[in-house]
């Protein structure tokens, strides 16, 4: 591998540029990563947190305040997606005590990670040029990175604040496809200057602006994800091969966000779909659905907006996606 500069003023990245990734045919201009960590690998862009990444991000906390990132597990309810409805919890007395267990959970409903068995790359496959008989047989689990954890630095880009600053109309159930500058710009701002291994956390403020709506608007929006121009509009990254390409960049070795799908909603077909881009070519997790609003909050007194970032997803064998269990510790 080789080290090259990154474009965003971030010192040295290291490993090849997204240029220097092969191609994954078809004329799209894509390519993918999945040599950069050797043949077999699983994690993808998790790799770039490094132990010492790990021991830097550690010395990122200062007063020792704990902030939960994750929903509630039965938010939000009733949902997005026709298919992914709440669990349900049934509790029993026993004799010493009270014991309780979930039915139908979904590990796609909350606050979540989309692994790399989620999506497939409709002529390239599965990250690592997998097929579906290999993932069958067992490949991608979530408990991959589950069994690694994803314990690192997390940064914040407060895309509200970024707009409200710079005197820009912002609305957090209106489609905004935020492009590779407008990211820059937000760091920029904030004074906050990338590191490879980052999560870069997107807070766009949607799902404050979801929870704050009353039950016949939440039901509005059942199924209205997938709905195309007339379906659920919010705030997100544009899906775009160069949104792709910068996320490959900076050296970031996952994003989450506070929307349902890490990108801008409505998909629009002439900007692509980005999960397709970056999960199964690139190696990279997406998490969704994740609560900022009260890290942005304080984000923003601070005047600071890095912290250690502790995720533990589920050991689930073979599992496609888990709730996220996020927090960030100032």
């Amino acid at each position: 591998m080789t080290t090259s500069d990154s474009r965003i003023g971030r010192g040295t990245r290291s490993g090849p540029s997204y240029a220097e990734l092969p191609e994954a045919g078809g004329g799209s201009g894509e390519r993918y990563a999945w040599d950069v960590w050797g043949p077999g690998d699983e994690l993808g862009t998790v790799n770039r947190i490094t132990p010492e990444r790990v021991a830097s991000a550690a010395r990122l906390v200062r007063s020792g305040e704990v902030l939960s990132l994750s929903l509630p597990l039965n938010q939000p309810d009733p949902g997005l997606f026709e298919n992914r409805a709440p669990y349900i919890r049934e509790e029993t007395r026993t004799n010493i005590g009270r014991e309780d267990r979930l039915t139908h959970l979904d590990l796609q409903f909350s606050s979540q990670w989309d692994g790399l068995r989620h999506i497939r790359h409709k002529t390239a496959g599965y990250y690592g040029g997998r097929s579906d008989a290999e993932v069958d047989a067992g490949a991608l689990g979530i408990e991959k990175l589950a069994r690694r954890g994803l314990v690192g630095r997390g940064v914040l880009v407060d895309v509200p604040g970024h707009f409200a600053a710079t005197g820009r109309e912002y609305w957090p159930d209106e489609r905004i496809a935020l492009k590779p500058r407008d990211v820059e710009e937000a760091l920029e701002r904030q004074g906050t200057v990338l590191e490879d291994g980052d999560v870069l956390v997107i807070h766009t403020g949607w799902v404050d602006w979801y929870l704050a709506l009353g039950e016949p608007d939440r039901q509005g929006l059942l199924g209205s994800v997938h709905g195309g121009d007339g379906g659920l509009a919010c705030p997100g990254l544009v899906g775009s091969p160069d949104m792709a390409q910068w996320l490959w960049d900076a050296g970031l070795a996952a994003v989450a966000s506070d929307n349902p799908t890490v990108e801008a909603l409505p998909v629009r077909k002439e900007e692509g779909f980005l999960h397709r881009r970056v999960l199964p070519l690139l190696g990279m997790p997406f998490g969704e659905l994740w609560s900022l609003g009260e890290l942005a909050r304080r984000c923003r007194e601070r005047g600071v907006y890095d912290f250690l970032l502790s995720s533990a997803p589920l050991d689930i064998p073979s599992g496609v996606a888990s709730p996220s269990n996020a927090l960030a510790i100032l």
